[in-house]
Order: structure tokens, then C-alpha cells, then sequence
């Protein structure tokens, strides 16, 4: 039987943040330097593929801690939320091997797009969700998923053409 105690994934909700932060502060220091191939490398491996791997492990590993973190909890296994995790480890492992395969700069781009465009709607989903329960999370939390999600989408837009 896996922990329950929200402990464990609120962890790992924070060195989520840490990982995707350090993506996106190496590649827009890299892309205001004109080095794009380098940008999109720390975004993709860090921002994308090693955020993607640890939400994948967050809500499909460790679903019941996660569920009680967001205030989920059904008492039971939730198969959607490890369906999500299943789509986070997904995008996570196309962009790990994109990067290492050097798939070029539309695949990153575009990758860090679509995953940019997910977390925008699970960041807006989590805002609805907070006016309909207010004790759900803090206010924060959900600002940090926002501010990530735009800068994925405004990194995106920097690199495509």
C-alpha cells in the first residue's frame, strides 16, 4: 500500500517547481544570449521531460498522496489521475529523447508548446476549482502554475518561427 500522507507529494510538487524553474532560468538565459539551441535544450530536458517524470510519479506513483494534497481523495484509486500522470510521462519522455536525438529546433519548440498549452488549461482548471472550494489550495500554488505556464508559452513563441 503506497503513503497516503500528502507529505510525499507535496514534496515532490516542489522539486517540480525547482526542476522546471532551472529549465526555464538556463534557457531564457541562454535565448537572451542568441544561443537558441542551448535555450531550448535546458527548457525541453528540464521544463518538460524532468517535469514531466516527476508528475508522472507525483499522481500515478504516489496517486493517493497526491489526491489527498489536492484535496481528491475518493478513498480509493482515482484512474483518471493516473491517466494524467500517464500523459505527464508521455510528454516527458518524447521530450528527453528529442533532446538527446537532437530532433531540431521545430520538435523542442513545438513540444514546449503543447506542454505550455496543457499546463495553461490545468492552471486555469485549478483557478475554477478554487472558487468552487476555496479550502481546496492556497492561492499561491496555483499562481506558480500559472506564471509556469506562461512562460513555457512565451518561450515557445520566442523560438518558433
Amino acid at each position: 500500500m503506497l503513503p497516503t500522507h500528502p507529505r510525499i507529494a507535496k514534496l515532490l510538487m516542489q522539486v517540480t517547481w525547482i526542476v522546471g524553474g532551472i529549465g526555464l532560468f538556463f534557457g531564457f538565459n541562454a535565448l537572451s544570449s542568441g544561443q537558441i539551441a542551448s535555450a531550448l535544450q535546458w527548457v525541453a530536458l528540464w521544463s518538460v521531460g524532468g517535469v514531466g517524470l516527476l508528475s508522472f510519479v507525483r499522481h500515478a506513483v504516489f496517486h493517493r498522496s497526491d489526491a489527498v494534497r489536492m484535496g481528491w481523495d475518493l478513498g480509493k484509486r482515482n484512474d483518471f489521475q493516473i491517466e494524467v500522470g500517464f500523459a505527464n510521462l508521455a510528454w516527458g519522455v518524447v521530450a528527453l529523447v528529442a533532446s538527446c536525438l537532437d530532433w531540431g529546433t521545430m520538435t523542442l519548440g513545438s513540444l514546449i508548446l503543447v506542454f505550455g498549452i496543457y499546463m495553461l488549461q490545468a492552471a486555469v482548471l485549478h483557478l475554477f476549482d478554487r472558487e468552487r472550494n476555496p479550502q481546496h489550495l492556497r492561492a499561491g500554488r496555483h499562481l506558480i502554475n500559472l506564471a509556469f505556464a506562461v512562460c513555457l508559452l512565451w518561450f515557445a513563441f520566442s523560438v518558433l518561427p
